[in-house]
């Protein structure tokens, strides 16, 4: 059954805590969503309050896919740029499918949908994502037909010994 995606959803308290469930329960299994496992439930809240106060300013949109029983299962958040020269493009940040939907192919529907939500705004020609190397992510939006644009290795410092590169992907809207 197919994910039904909402763009601005109204924030009451059960999305709110559905994307908080999400968020700690896809960085728990080893997600690469800005935390390590085990999530600690305060830092995600205190990340998402953030993302709230930014989409409340303007500044991002939030892009949410529900289940057939209602529960969120996926969210990306696309982000607009403020620097004057940088505003044809945005940023796509926190994609997450929850871990009991992986494999259904929900991922791919994700960044369809968002690329979709993106091309509705006024002047945004590429989205932008950074993601984590070393997990394949990069092959996996690749084949969602985001291109490898960077990459600045040992920028992400998993644990003490283990750091990772940033990997830059862009995806061309026109």
């Amino acid at each position: 059954m197919p994910l039904t995606f909402t763009l601005d959803p109204s924030v009451d308290r059960a999305l709110r805590d559905g994307i908080l469930d999400l968020w700690t329960e896809v960085t728990d299994a080893g997600g690469a969503v800005g935390f390590v496992a085990p999530a600690e439930r305060e830092a995600v809240r205190a990340e998402l309050v953030k993302h709230f106060v930014a989409m409340a300013e303007g500044r991002v949109r939030l892009l949410v896919g529900h289940d057939e029983d209602g529960r969120v299962a996926a969210t990306a958040f696309l982000t607009f740029n403020t620097h004057r020269l940088m505003t044809h493009w945005l940023w796509l940040y926190t994609v997450m499918v929850h871990p009991r939907h992986q494999g259904k192919g929900y991922g791919r529907d994700l960044l369809t949908a968002a690329a979709d939500a993106a091309r509705g705004f006024d002047g945004i020609e590429a989205v932008r994502l950074t993601c984590r190397g070393g997990l394949g992510l990069e092959r996996f939006y690749a084949s969602c037909g985001y291109k490898e644009v960077g990459r600045v290795p040992g920028a992400i410092r998993v644990a003490p010994g283990d750091d990772r590169d940033d990997v830059v992907m862009l995806l061309p809207l026109i």
